[in-house]
């Protein structure tokens, strides 16, 4: 255990160097300090397999691609079987069923501190948990809905052109399974302590489940190498990106070097490291009672900017369409013609939605049911949401206001800029309502994160309130630094850590799968026992 923590603080050690150095050579000093260390680590998971002679594919997105497709096929789609269930779960529709019924209850175990490692000593107590479905609904979207939505979404559309948004679609529709297998084991291999806490995600389905088969080490590995990336990535792409874009959107919209915060990005994230700080030490309760209003309110804001922009435009709509379609196979103005447009759709809509990563299982296992299949069809709405309709009218928005040229590169920050170019030609104070809501969109995903990394962090290094208190405090410095310094190494190598992640999660997912199956199988006898009962 000695030899993880020296890993993690190796590589959070070049931030520290923050009270040691001028403020002008903070950014160099860390970027080159992180780029020269893990640079190998970042090639590596986002090394490409070269397709033509133009454009490549990152090999984790060919992982994620192969498995929501496996795992579409053999759940016989569910993607689309289940949609309509996930949505009466939601709505309380099988509320008795999870109250009522007396069944073989294989989701909910307590395990006390002593007892971690001996599975046979458990108290098994219904459908114990913390958060509705609704509430582990919002706490996983609040993760995933972001900027991924916004910028990603034109970064996408500027490379690949309209087609691109037909691709995104299809990935959406694919990795709703992969939602239901990784948030289905979740609850499934959750832990409950005395207190009624619940501790879940990859780490314990990969030991506990691995270990059932036969391959206890294999799981224990794979459990500590998903735990480490989690935690890197906690504090990189689910933090720090988040807080940075969040901020530097905020300063152009409001004037830009005339903005009240302009320089003042350390202001900007202590104001929301206090805001993370206050949610987040009440744990997944207080997280889940501010994401389920958050992420509604984060949704609407933007949707109806959305719909105005689509309702003054209304007439290009079908055209808009029309150059998706078409571009889905048409190769104009892009590199790799009808390869590139696919491979742009699948990035952006697989580093969106997170699906087979594993990440969002960790909010999903919270959730207070006797029957895991039942969250694992709330979860692959996720990717519904996600995709399917957020990024589908980003995407309408940019088409129909002529904001995008195929063929171009765009960073993130020009692609939110561009996204609030698209609202401006409606409505001339919209770009404030979007400012608005990826400050929203960067506090849910931060609040989620640090949640995530909260877990990963407790797997290693024990429960005790003084490792929740040290990773929460490091999780908030780390929020004042994302945004008052623009360190692209760091963050690329957080980045790099999340998907990292998707290598321990994807070989559980596999070989877990038939668990899975027997989960759901359960779930529908329950189901159709309930339906007769009532009639």
């Amino acid at each position: 255990m000695k030899s993880i923590q020296l890993i993690l603080v190796s590589l959070c050690f070049p931030i520290f160097t923050l009270a040691q150095e001028p403020a002008e050579s903070l950014d160099i000093l860390i970027n080159e300090s992180f780029e020269n260390s893990t640079n190998w680590f970042t090639e590596a998971i986002f090394a490409e397999i070269p397709i033509t002679d133009e454009v490549g594919i990152p090999w984790v997105l060919i992982v994620l691609i192969i498995g929501a497709s496996y795992f579409t096929l053999y759940f016989k789609f569910i993607n689309i079987r289940g949609f309509f269930t996930a949505i009466k779960v939601i709505k309380g529709d099988y509320d008795d069923l999870e109250n009522n019924q007396k069944v073989e209850v294989s989701t909910s175990v307590y395990y006390t501190t002593e007892t971690l490692d001996n599975p046979d000593t458990v108290r098994v107590e219904g459908n114990e948990g913390e958060v509705s479905h609704f509430q582990a609904l919002t706490a996983a979207l609040s993760a995933t809905v972001g900027l991924g939505n916004i910028a990603g979404v034109a970064i996408a559309l500027s490379i690949g052109g309209p087609g691109a948004t037909f691709w995104m679609i299809i990935v959406g529709f694919l990795g709703m399974a992969s939602k239901f297998v990784e948030c289905t084991l979740g609850v499934k291999y959750r832990e409950i302590d005395e207190n009624g806490v619940v501790f879940g995600g990859p780490m314990y389905y990969l030991k506990k489940g691995l270990s059932e088969k036969g391959w206890k080490r294999l799981g224990k590995f794979l459990a500590v190498v998903f735990a480490i990336m989690c935690i890197g990535g906690s504090f990189g792409g689910g933090n720090m990106f988040q807080v940075n874009q969040a901020f530097q959107l905020f300063q152009y919209v409001t004037g830009g070097e005339e903005s009240i915060l302009y320089g003042k990005g350390w202001l900007f994230g202590l104001i929301m490291a206090t805001l993370v700080g206050i949610v987040i030490i009440g744990g997944i309760k207080k997280i889940a009672k501010v994401t389920d209003k958050v992420v509604p309110l984060m949704v609407v804001i933007y949707v109806i900017a959305i719909f105005v922009i689509l309702g003054i435009n209304y007439q290009r709509i079908p055209a808009a369409f029309g150059e998706i379609f078409k571009g889905a196979f048409s190769y104009e103005g892009v590199a790799g013609g009808c390869i590139g447009v696919m491979i742009q759709g699948f990035k952006r809509a697989a580093f969106s939605n997170e699906a087979g990563i594993g990440s969002s299982s960790i909010a999903h296992s919270a959730v207070k049911t006797k029957y895991a299949a039942s969250e694992g069809l709330v979860a692959l709405l996720e990717p519904f949401i996600d995709t399917v309709v957020v990024c589908t009218m980003t995407a309408l928005v940019l088409i129909i206001t002529g904001q995008i040229t195929a063929g171009t590169e765009v960073s993130y920050e020009q692609g939110a800029i561009l996204t609030s170019n698209a609202l401006e030609s409606g409505i001339s104070w919209f770009p404030y309502l979007l400012s608005i809501a990826v400050i929203l969109f960067a506090f849910s995903s931060m609040i989620s994160w640090s949640y995530y990394g909260h877990q990963a962090w407790s797997y290693l290094f024990g429960r005790s309130k003084k490792a929740e208190y040290i990773y929460k405090t490091i999780f908030c410095l780390f929020v004042v630094i994302g945004a008052a310094a623009s360190l692209q190494a760091v963050i690329d190598f957080a980045d790099a850590m999340v998907f990292a992640m998707l290598v321990p999660n994807m070989i559980g997912l596999y070989l877990l799968a038939p668990k899975v199956k027997e989960e759901l199988l359960r779930y529908k006898k329950a189901i159709s026992r309930h339906a007769n009962t009532e009639k």
